[in-house]
């Protein structure tokens, strides 16, 4: 009996684009009803590749066969046909329009638009326990939330070849099981999934086979249980594995930021969505923010910068910052990543120099008095790529260019460059490869040595453990629980997290 094709097949793929090659001669073989990793660094072309295989991008050489049949595609729409969707990295939502709006969008045909569409949107939702609202304004919705939505527009369409690009990037480790369970669900019903993921120990624990892509090329195909994490990092960038440990303790007595009872307003007879929050950040001190997505951390953040009408006092040293504008914090001394770069942090289409000036447009080097000093800014941009290792062939090219992990450099780098008195850092490396996660480890413990205090907010447990000095948990707009980083597991945490911990567990500890 003649075996079936593999469900995926690339053969001698080539992508160049001006002054760089993307892909080259690059090979996959994908078994059909198996989870396949791939894993790279940051601008390694995993990203171009698989844009290619969703009828993104055409190749410039080689072949793409789907179920044994060769196949060219000049739009999305042409994999979508043969069964291929990709949940993107960066979401592909209209924020104005409902869930099930962006759900059906471009797909009225297969259930209308009405009932019948959010029945199907519901028993989808139930089924791989994605928890979606489908009347929910995408606005509305967490990181977290935003990628569940995009997994079930995904499956709403039939899709039987699953792309997903860092699925588990905004989970914590429970919700990271129960995603694996969900895909193993889909495994045994006969799809395939090709993982992007840069959490070696994760793509370990799902994969069925694991492919390595270095420097636009296939370098390696492994089972998982053939390589360590470590063995995979060194494959993927020629080094070992980093740690975010940052176990000497910089903390001094002096208090840089004081939030007493800080409370942002929910809709009209809701919750609130940060309720009461009060805490201290001493200079030198890194306070980790533990929270499932949507529980208001990002509300937090905001609302300390003046971006979102609170009550309650914040304090920047001495001063009483709570009634200034956010322009007038930041130049206090309140620097920010925020958590998703391309919606928060960059203009896409804009040059390296001009993102460079974003939320410093007042500030030294790049403005002299009233008028932008755009040769102070283009000198200060060639230092950051040159210090913080943006990798870019000028700082003429537009942000969209680069790859993620260059793009969360050079934000780090703006932010960092105006030396900061307090850094609110919202999951700082999101979607970028152990490389420039460890280079971004390294200038927060680094600044945190200079004084400097942080406010983490991460999905990372294990970031958030390694970095912190100290960690309060959010649940529901409430900082519910202390926990201490020397001794605190990440299954705490992550039950903490969810609500599921018992009274003794979220008890918070004398400060």
């Amino acid at each position: 009996m003649t075996a079936d094709p593999p469900a995926v097949e690339l053969k001698g793929i080539t992508k160049r684009f001006p002054g760089v090659v993307a892909n080259s001669d690059v090979n996959l073989t994908v078994r059909k009803g198996t989870i396949h990793a791939i894993v790279g660094e940051n601008g390694a072309g995993k990203s171009t590749l698989m844009k290619i295989l969703y009828g993104m991008q055409p190749p410039d050489e080689g072949e793409i066969v789907v179920d044994g049949k060769p196949v060219r595609f000049s739009s999305p729409q042409g994999a979508i046909e043969v069964g291929i969707g990709m949940v993107h990295q960066h979401f592909m939502l209209a924020d104005n329009f409902t869930v099930t709006e962006n759900v059906v969008l471009g797909a009225e045909r297969l259930h209308g638009i009405g009932g019948r569409a959010k029945a199907k949107i519901q028993e989808i939702s139930q089924r791989y326990g994605l928890g979606v609202r489908p009347d929910e304004l995408v606005e509305n919705l967490g990181v977290g939330d935003r990628q569940r939505v995009e997994i079930l527009k995904v499956l709403y369409r039939g899709a039987r070849i699953l792309i997903l690009d860092e699925p588990t990037a905004v989970l914590v480790p429970q919700e990271v099981d129960e995603l694996f369970g969900n895909l193993r669900e889909l495994i045994r019903e006969g799809l395939t999934v090709l993982f992007i993921s840069h959490k070696l120990d994760e793509v370990r624990a799902v994969a069925d086979d694991i492919t390595v892509i270095r420097r636009g090329t296939t370098v390696a195909s492994v089972k998982p249980a053939e390589v360590t994490a470590r063995q995979l990092a060194t494959l993927m960038v020629g080094s070992e594995l980093p740690s975010p440990e940052a176990r000497e303790s910089t903390v001094t007595d002096e208090p840089a930021l004081i939030v007493e009872g800080l409370t942002v307003g929910g809709a009209s007879g809701s919750r609130p969505l940060v309720d009461n929050a009060t805490f201290t950040i001493h200079r030198g001190e890194v306070l980790g923010i533990a929270g499932v997505e949507g529980n208001g951390q990002a509300e937090l953040a905001e609302a300390i910068l003046g971006m979102r009408a609170a009550t309650g006092t914040v304090r920047l040293g001495a001063d009483d910052v709570s009634g200034w504008s956010t322009r007038r914090r930041r130049e206090a001394g309140i620097g920010y990543i925020p958590e998703d770069r391309h919606r928060q942090g960059l203009l896409l289409d804009a040059s390296l120099w001009e993102n460079r000036i974003l939320g410093h447009q007042t500030e030294r080097p790049n403005a002299r008095g009233f008028l932008i000093d755009v040769g102070g800014a283009r000198r200060d941009t060639q230092r950051i790529v040159e210090q913080y290792d943006v990798r870019t062939p000028s700082i003429d090219v537009a942000a969209v260019a680069l790859s993620g992990g260059n793009q969360q450099k050079l934000i780090v780098g703006r932010e960092m460059s105006h030396e900061p008195k307090i850094l609110i850092a919202a999951h700082p490396t999101r979607g970028v490869d152990v490389g420039a996660q460890a280079a971004i480890w390294d200038h927060i413990r680094n600044a945190r040595i200079a004084g400097m205090g942080v406010l983490l907010i991460s999905a990372d447990l294990d970031e958030l453990i390694g970095l912190s000095d100290s960690l309060k948990v959010i649940y529901g707009g409430r900082l519910v629980a202390d926990a201490d980083p020397a001794t605190v597991t990440p299954e705490q945490l992550g039950v903490a997290m969810t609500g599921a911990a018992s009274d003794d567990e979220t008890e918070e500890t004398p400060e």
